[in-house]
């Protein structure tokens, strides 16, 4: 068989993730190969460090990605820190609290969780009131929901676990660079980002961070496990329970070493996205993050405008949504595979169907990063109001554009780096 030239077609993705990567990102990848011991490349490490403390708002010794998908974070951090039979609360309101039960759960952890429905968030009051009842060892919670759309507000949740003696672990996955999140002045001990969503890098690395507190337990566990605690009573109930870090790969005390002035080889890093990576960074910063925010809930505005005079509904509590990802009801009678569907082939645009109780029931629609432009934002609607129209749906006919363009002559767009 004779394989052609790879000849991807040109889509406007709209999703929560994967996005469209900006172009100069993709440039920053043909960029020459360098040894991983290179002066040159072990430079670019340590600028991808100072400038994730800036994008995590964070003084943490450590911040550094872990090669692979956002999940990899996640796991690296829960493995490395969850001993067998700890205690750990998670409070699920989507699809990724469930992850997060799960990863926990395979590392031997006793895991209390409580739910709320899909579309809301939980009152910061009832988190706290379940940690004083469950004394956990870590509470473990999602940030920003793509599932559902929703937000859970964090700012009062972080002095209580400190208060708790609790460590708190937050997916920052769906916000990191594209909504406010204060790592320090918030008191979270470690977040996990990903560099698909809103720093508009290709999927393939899971920015971390976190501060001594964490540190402190991965290092005692890593005496523990070489044979040189100092406490016999830890060593021999350790050795019992085999609470061994079972990762090699995803150990954040040999990924330290990796990432530390000592640069003990652990893996071959993953050059070219680790260029792509301090791209996309640099042009955060470059933006700044007060207007990188602001521009994303300028054009979050925008697409409701347009959503709304369109005559769909928003799904979920509108005072806990979050900005980078806008959840429409499908209306009654509409197959939404179908409509998915036209819009990917006839337009070339992705949107999001949704899973397991929203399943069929919602479109997600993400304005994550460089995806969250205007011409994105307006084409969509288009497309989308012609694709309800096509499949005889009960909406407002040419509404939608219309109402969108009023949006944005009548207000000012924050100013965003031309590429």
């Amino acid at each position: 068989m004779k394989y052609t030239d790879l000849n991807t077609p040109m889509r406007t993705i709209m999703t929560p993730g994967p996005v469209e990567v900006d172009p100069r990102v993709l440039r920053s990848m043909s960029t020459p190969i360098v040894g991983q011991f290179d002066p040159a490349f072990t430079n670019i490490m340590n600028e991808v460090m100072e400038m994730l403390r800036e994008v995590f708002q964070t003084n943490n010794k450590w911040a550094f990605p872990v090669d692979g998908t956002s999940r990899s974070g996640i796991e690296a951090l829960l493995c490395s820190i969850i001993e067998k039979g700890d205690k750990v609360l998670i409070p699920i309101f989507g699809r990724f609290g469930y992850l997060l039960t799960e990863i926990c759960e395979r590392y031997g952890a006793d895991v209390h969780t409580i739910e709320c429905a899909w579309g809301e968030v939980f009152d910061q009051q009832d988190i706290i009131d379940e940690i004083d009842k469950v004394e956990p060892k870590i509470l473990a919670l999602v940030h920003g929901e793509t599932s559902t759309g929703c937000m859970q507000p964090l700012d009062k949740i972080g002095p209580a676990c400190r208060k708790a003696g609790t460590l708190m672990i937050v997916d920052a996955v769906a916000s990191i660079g594209g909504v406010n999140i204060k790592v320090d002045e918030w008191m979270i001990d470690a977040v996990i980002g990903g560099t698909q969503k809103c720093l508009s890098v290709p999927a393939g690395m899971a920015p971390i961070t976190y501060n001594d507190r964490v540190e402190d337990i991965v290092q005692q566990r890593k005496k523990v496990e070489l044979g040189i605690s100092t406490n016999e009573d830890k060593q021999r109930e350790l050795n019992r329970s085999l609470s061994f870090i079972q990762s090699n790969y995803l150990d954040i005390s040999m990924l330290q070493d990796y990432w530390s002035p000592r640069r003990l080889n652990h893996h071959t890093e993953a050059t070219s996205m680790l260029y792509a990576l301090r791209e996309g960074l640099r042009i955060i910063l470059e933006e700044g993050l007060e207007q990188r925010f602001n521009r994303h809930l300028f054009h979050e505005q925008a697409l409701i405008t347009g959503i709304e005079a369109m005559g769909l509904e928003l799904f979920g509590d509108r005072s806990a949504k979050l900005p980078t990802v806008t959840c429409i009801k499908v209306p009654t009678g509409i197959d939404s595979e179908l409509v998915r569907s036209m819009l990917l082939q006839q337009f070339g645009i992705e949107i999001a169907k949704s899973f397991g109780p929203l399943e069929g029931k919602i479109w997600r629609i993400g304005t994550m990063g460089y995806s969250c432009r205007k011409e994105n934002v307006l084409f969509v609607l288009g497309a989308l109001e012609a694709t309800l129209l096509y499949h005889h749906a009960d909406i407002k006919p040419g509404k939608a554009t219309t109402a969108a363009l009023d949006f944005y002559t009548q207000n000012i767009q924050p100013s965003v780096s031309v590429v």
